[in-house]
């Protein structure tokens, strides 16, 4: 073989290469003879089109869908072909094709085919050729009738006036509330067609009146509302089946309970809680607090475990205290909000942590400045030196 002939064999590859990569598979590529022998059998709708061209390449990968749905559906009553005109030039001229891509339907039945002229997208492509099939359109979902309803104070009470509704208080710092978020989003979206029911959420870092008003003192609280009034606190698990079994009952639905799948074999156990180093910080309790705060300074961190802002305080609280360790007159201590709720409501802790200082027994003052290690020592230093001159 000469040189001309390798050369030439070479370029027709790589462009027939090049025309698949940009067109997709050649299965619907259809040449004069075949495009003669099936078009008359059956309805098609055709793209006539040419390798070069921009909106040709922009459409392929539709097309190319298009061609996948239908021609592999063995019920089909529609086939999807193209035709690259570059190479079928009389066949494309034959058919009136003056611009790329030309989109055409052809019916064995009809004297000429018809040109496609709406937007190239899927929908748009597939309710054209049920048009030509005489086929219904297809049913389209009923509209939901709402979604997630976010509240605040102004529209809170008019919300729950009538109806049924299921509403999480919550704090957007809260770790419990971020894993709960996506599930109650499902939630929401799971009764979203049901006219007698809302799934909803208060931020009580924002409307902290509406959650006062129903004694939220931890997040996420889930209450549920009946015409107007607060019928129940959901005390049960926070998956979506156990949500969605609960909405059902309260709303008198007859349903099949459902119930969790049980845990996969590879799942791995869940991680022990650490335990708690040693620490020079009093630990208080509802039984212990009063007697604990009675004498000289002593600067109270009120906190919840689960609280991030709590955590990242942790280590610094730790050696604030160790600061302070040899000196009787200061203490340094904490006490868990979701232990020692009594203790927590009497100085109406609402956000974690709250830092009070205590002087024999009185609260003297709440800490509201940076917590980082030395604006603490220097506020807990500052006290000291008034007590001594007081004396």
């Amino acid at each position: 073989m000469d040189v001309t002939k390798i050369l030439f064999l070479s370029i027709s590859l790589s462009l027939a290469s090049l025309i698949s990569a940009d067109h997709g598979s050649t299965d619907c590529l259809y040449n004069t003879e075949k495009f003669n022998e099936v078009v008359s059998l059956k309805p098609h709708f055709i793209m006539f089109f040419a390798p070069w061209c921009g909106h040709c390449k922009r459409l392929a990968p539709t097309w190319d869908e298009l061609a996948e749905k239908y021609n592999e559906d063995e019920n089909s009553k529609v086939s999807i072909a193209k035709v690259d005109c570059t190479v079928e030039t009389q066949l494309c001229a034959d058919n009136g094709v003056k611009g790329y891509p030309t989109l055409k339907f052809f019916s064995p039945n009809a004297d000429e085919a018809l040109l496609f002229k709406g937007k190239r997208d899927i929908d748009n492509l597939e309710s054209f050729i049920r048009e030509q099939l005489q086929e219904p359109e297809a049913p389209k979902p009923p509209e939901p009738k709402h979604g997630l309803y976010e509240l605040t104070k102004k529209d809170f009470k008019d919300h729950i006036t009538s109806g049924n509704h299921f509403i999480k208080f919550y704090a957007p710092w809260c770790g419990h509330c971020k894993r709960l978020a996506p599930v109650w989003d499902e939630l929401a979206t799971g009764f979203e067609h049901l006219d007698d029911v809302t799934i909803a959420k208060v931020d009580c870092t924002t409307d902290k009146e509406v959650c006062d008003q129903f004694d939220v003192r931890g997040y996420p609280t889930l209450l549920f509302f009946k015409k107007g009034e607060m019928v129940e606190k959901y005390q049960g698990g926070r998956d979506h089946i156990a949500l969605k079994n609960y909405v059902m009952k309260m709303v008198g639905k007859e349903t099949k309970t459902e119930t969790p799948p049980p845990p996969k074999a590879q799942e791995k156990p869940k991680k022990e809680e650490p335990v708690e180093t040693e620490s020079s910080v009093d630990v208080l309790t509802d039984d212990t607090f009063k007697d604990s705060v009675a004498k000289d300074l002593t600067l109270v961190k009120f906190y919840a475990p689960w609280c991030g802002h709590c955590k990242r305080l942790a280590p610094t609280w730790d050696t604030l205290a160790e600061k302070f360790d040899d000196n009787d007159k200061v203490s340094i201590a904490k006490i868990d909000c979701t232990v020692h709720k009594s203790t927590c409501q009497q100085y109406e802790v609402r956000g974690y942590p709250t830092l009070i200082l205590f002087k024999n027994g009185k609260n003297v003052e709440k800490y509201s400045k940076s917590r980082e290690l030395d604006s603490l020592f220097s506020f807990m230093n500052d006290h000291l030196n008034q007590a001594k001159d007081e004396l």
